[in-house]
């Protein structure tokens, strides 16, 4: 089974970097996307705001752009322990 994402969206939202238990950089954001796609034949307008993550280096260099950049960004999808919807692991990031 492969979970893989690709999400072209902007960085709306970031939070203070904070550290793992084992000193690992690790930076919360909250990314938007806007598009159009066409379902079931019809033309649909798309929004979204997803919650994401980011380690180490990719962390290191997320917390250097600027909120409302637009990326396109590449990672897989999991449900924190305490949490209820999935959080998008971002492993790489790319300018859109």
């Amino acid at each position: 089974m492969e979970n893989q994402v690709v999400l072209g969206a902007s960085i709306a939202e970031v939070n203070a970097m904070r550290y793992t238990p084992a000193g690992l950089p690790a930076l919360d954001l909250r990314l938007e996307h806007e598009s159009r796609v066409t379902e079931a034949g019809q033309p649909r307008e798309v929004k979204a705001a997803i919650k994401a993550v980011a380690f180490g280096t990719t962390a290191e260099r997320l917390a250097r752009q600027a909120v409302g950049s637009i990326w396109r960004f590449t990672g897989f999808l999991a449900t924190p322990r305490n949490g209820k919807h999935a959080v998008l692991h971002i492993q790489e990031f790319q300018q859109d």
